[in-house]
């Protein structure tokens, strides 16, 4: 995996994880690697790799075994679906539709 400046690189694991998880590679209730496998297998550290996982955890995707591991939810497929729509719905479609506003586009333009 490649990091980019320009994201906390927990956040792109984090990103890349719910990726894994809408394209299929990983699916509910499916074990996930440790923090220190995971870690190694990016070359991170261990600490980054917790801060993603504390945050995927916060956000109900993924949840933690004691003493087993973590764990895809049941549901995590729906939840980063509804997440990823809101985020489109609430950041890029604004930015898309001012951006046509100032090159004189309209939704004419899809019609085509």
């Amino acid at each position: 995996m490649e990091f980019h400046a320009e994201k906390p690189i927990f956040l792109q694991i984090a990103d890349s994880i719910c990726d894994r998880i809408l394209s299929g590679q990983l699916k509910g209730e499916e074990r996930i690697p440790s923090v220190r496998e995971y870690g190694a297998e990016l070359g991170v550290n261990p600490n980054t790799m917790m801060r993603a996982y504390e945050k995927l955890t916060a956000e109900e995707i993924i949840y933690n075994k004691r003493g087993i591991g973590y764990f895809v939810s049941a549901d995590a497929r729906e939840k980063i679906l509804a997440s990823q729509k809101a985020e489109f719905l609430k950041v890029e479609v604004p930015a898309i539709l001012r951006k046509m506003e100032l090159l004189g586009l309209d939704a004419s333009i899809f019609n085509k």
